[in-house]
């Protein structure tokens, strides 16, 4: 049975794109449970990083082939999957925690709108990148290619679409498409130590670069409102115990308040 499984280990959580039998195909139902898992780990202050991965040797194939006739049977129908696809991808990008993507095997259609949607993407050296739809007919809805474009700019997004051929992994780092690639048998354990560097840090500070750089991303020049809301840090108890820790040549111990 298809699903979206979570596991926490002290800071750091796991979200697992389960459906082995597919390799990882999501279908709708996994699409509106990441947008719920995705809301309650927001939710979650004591929380300090995310892994995004798929079960086995997959990240995720795409979307589940096998239910589009059915659930894209008209536009009412295709636009009310298509929204639950967009809510899910935007749940990842704007949770308050940073999220790495731990990638292997195949990262196709749906998978590489998840990846790209993640702040930091691990790979092994077997992943496969790409959205192959061409070859089946259909183009990706408009509100899913955000991701992908805002990531690889229009040259890769063209290449990547209009071709149709999967990128190796060490094509995609290349185009600007992943953080790091590493060898298939050390990929978890690279992804891992990646999120417990992130969560040895000042979880407020994580969360407010996240916020800056989506900010920044949009275009329109700070106010001064958001300038002086830049200095929040100010008055936190773990910008005071990273200055002590410092002096002190320790190590510090953020509590995110």
């Amino acid at each position: 049975m298809s699903d979206i499984l979570l596991d926490r280990d002290g800071g750091i959580a796991t979200v697992t794109l389960f459906s082995p039998g597919k390799l990882n195909a999501i279908d709708a139902a996994m699409w509106r449970r990441l947008a719920a898992v995705m809301a309650e780990l927001d939710a979650d202050t004591d929380l300090r990083a995310i892994v995004i991965r798929g079960e086995g040797t997959a990240f995720a194939a795409g979307g589940d082939l096998d239910e589009f006739r059915h659930e894209r049977a008209t536009v009412d129908k295709a636009l009310a999957y298509h929204e639950a696809v967009g809510a899910a991808l935007k749940a990842v990008e704007t949770c308050r925690h940073p999220t790495v993507a731990l990638i292997l095997g195949p990262c196709v259609g749906g998978g590489l709108e998840i990846a790209c949607a993640c702040d930091l993407r691990i790979a092994g050296e077997s992943a496969r990148l790409g959205a192959p739809i061409n070859k089946l007919g259909f183009s990706i809805y408009p509100g899913e290619l955000t991701g992908l474009l805002k990531l690889a700019g229009q040259a890769v997004t063209k290449e990547i679409l209009l071709e149709g051929r999967l990128l190796t992994a060490k094509e995609a780092y290349e185009k600007g498409l992943l953080t790091r690639v590493v060898p298939d048998k050390t990929v978890e354990s690279e992804a891992y130590a990646t999120a417990r560097r992130i969560a040895d840090g000042a979880p407020l500070a994580a969360r407010a670069h996240k916020q800056w750089i989506a900010r920044l991303l949009d275009g329109r020049p700070l106010t001064e409102d958001e300038k002086r809301a830049s200095f929040a840090f100010l008055d936190t108890e773990d910008y005071a115990e990273g200055l002590d820790a410092f002096a002190a040549k320790r190590r510090p111990a953020f509590k995110g308040r």
